[in-house]
């Protein structure tokens, strides 16, 4: 069978926004195939079909600042929880 997921993270130092990176990677069969990293502010790709994802999500200014609110909607909200 074939297996494709995707993960998003928070990586902080302290509970300030600045110091907050939200990261989504999506994988397939346990390779990591295009990342979205709020310090960048865009995807990379990791793999021929990862490049060409992230070339074209680059390009759509709604969904790259839909990625980029995800550090203050997803990240800030459960900081205390952790």
């Amino acid at each position: 069978g074939y297996l494709y997921y995707n993960t998003d993270r928070c990586e902080f130092n302290s509970s300030d926004l600045k110091d907050i990176e939200f990261i989504r990677s999506l994988y397939f069969n346990k390779e990591e195939l295009v990342r979205f990293s709020s310090s960048l502010g865009k995807f990379v790709g990791y793999t021929e079909f990862g490049v060409k994802n992230a070339e074209r999500w680059n390009k759509d200014p709604s969904y790259l600042a839909q990625m980029n609110a995800q550090k203050e909607t997803y990240c800030r909200h459960n900081i205390d929880i952790d």
